[in-house]
Formats: structure tokens, C-alpha cells, sequence
């Protein structure tokens, strides 16, 4: 199924020096291929995923053509080095369901009466990850959600390549201090194999990308699952409005 691609979500234009990056929308059909090339090369080159597409080196699936892409290009050399996914509330129909709901079972958050914003399919390029690339693509997420009167963004954060007793301890540290209320609730459809809360392993490190929701202001909604596609252990991140952090914010609102 194809269609037209989306008017771009305005963002307030922002910039960071040295190198200069910037934060925008996919307006063209090009750019979109720009961010599927990226994260063909970190999911598929880098971590050895078994990413969908029928293009060689693009990481494309039936979500991208209804989906908003958030982009950050290194002014200089023109390249795209970072990218996020974001599935809108009115494109859900669509394709019929969350990207979510192939891993975890939604039905307490598909019950809530609010906006959510899904994200998906985060990755930034080797040579840019750091803390400016990073606070510019959480800077024009918050844009978005202010303009789209988004309640909760959701995704997924991956833990790859750790034991499921690493991760159950992982898992036992993050719901102490982060984990949504039982309303909020969401269930693996696979969960990880020998997955144990109450391991004394040495947790999983915590990944940028599921250290940078947490920085955020997000929740984890429960047990992660497993995902043999990507090789790694899937927390499900729960972000509600209100609780986003301040810097991003402030970033776009004059603050």
C-alpha cells in the first residue's frame, strides 16, 4: 500500500555547532530513504539484525510509509545521522495496529482516552553519538508533541546480546524506581528466554538509547520481550507528557 507522503510537522529550527546539525521532518521521498540507509547500516551492518526491506541496504517495512520521520543532518557534509520513527495517532488505522502490539499485549494502554505518539526504529550514525545529536532529536520530539496535543509517546528500547538473567536484574533495578502504575500495563507476547527478576547477575549496561528515555522522564510498562530479529531484549517505554524533561522542552519554547 502506498500513499502521498505527509506534510511535514513544522519544527522551530535548531542548530548545533560543531559540527552544525539540524532537527526537521522528512519532506521528500529521498530523505525517508536516507533514514532507512542509516539504520540499515547501524540494525543490519552493525548489530546483525535481520531488518525487513525489499531494496537492497534499506531497512524498510509497512510502518514507514504512513509514519512521520524525524531527521537530524550534519549541515556540513549533508549526510542524515540521525533518525526517529513516529507513528501518529490518526495513521494507527492504517496499518492496523501499533508497531508495539507485534511484541507486547496493549490492551490496558489501548483503553486509555488519550493521544499517544509510537516511536520506532531510533538509531544515530557511529560517528555522531553523542550528547548534541541526541538532544536535538528529543528536541524536535517535544516540538511535535506540543503541536500534535500528544499525551504519551511510546516505543520499544532494546537491550541486545545479554543473558536473560542479566536482563531480569536490569529489569528489577529500572521497576524499583520506573515502572508505570498497573493501569499502564503491558504484557510480552514472547517473553525473553530465562528471564529471572530475582537473578543476583550483574545487570545488562544500559543502553544510550533506553538511558535517553529514562533521562526523559519515561516508565518501563513491565517485563521486556524478546525479539529474535534484532537479537535483544525489548523494554516497553512508557512517556508521558508531563513528565518530559524540562532541558527538551525548554529547547524549542523559550524556556
Amino acid at each position: 500500500m502506498s500513499r502521498t507522503m505527509p506534510q511535514p510537522i513544522p519544527i522551530p529550527h535548531a542548530q548545533n555547532a560543531a559540527p552544525r546539525l539540524r532537527v526537521f521532518t522528512a519532506r521528500h521521498a529521498d530523505e525517508v530513504e536516507a533514514a532507512q540507509r542509516l539504520r540499515y547500516r547501524v540494525f543490519a551492518e552493525a548489530f546483525g539484525a535481520q531488518v525487513a526491506g525489499r531494496r537492497p541496504g534499506l531497512d524498510e517495512d509497512e510502518y514507514d510509509p504512513f509514519c512521520e520521520h524525524l531527521l537530524v543532518r550534519d549541515e556540513d557534509s549533508g549526510r542524515i545521522v540521525g533518525t526517529y520513527r513516529m507513528l501518529l495517532p490518526e495513521q494507527v488505522r492504517h496499518v492496523g495496529c501499533y508497531y508495539a502490539e507485534t511484541e507486547f499485549d496493549l490492551a490496558r494502554i489501548r483503553a486509555l482516552p488519550v493521544r499517544i505518539l509510537e516511536l520506532g526504529r531510533s538509531c544515530v550514525h557511529p560517528d555522531y553519538r553523542n550528547g548534541a545529536t541526541i538532544a536535538l532529536l528529543w528536541s524536535g520530539l517535544a516540538a511535535i508533541m506540543q503541536r500534535q496535543r500528544i499525551d504519551f509517546v511510546m516505543g520499544c528500547a532494546s537491550v541486545p546480546n545479554e543473558s536473560g538473567a542479566q536482563v531480569g536484574a536490569l529489569y528489577a533495578q529500572l521497576a524499583a524506581r520506573h515502572l508505570t502504575p498497573a493501569e499502564q500495563r503491558v504484557f510480552p507476547r514472547r517473553p525473553l528466554p530465562h528471564f529471572d527478576p530475582a537473578a543476583s547477575a550483574t545487570p545488562a549496561t544500559l543502553p544510550p538509547l533506553l538511558k535517553g528515555y529514562l533521562r526523559a522522564g519515561a516508565l518501563i510498562g513491565g517485563a521486556p520481550a524478546w525479539d529474535p530479529a534484532f537479537h535483544s531484549a525489548d523494554f516497553f517505554m512508557w512517556l508521558p507528557a508531563s513528565r518530559i524533561a524540562p532541558r527538551y522542552q525548554r529547547h524549542f519554547c523559550g524556556g
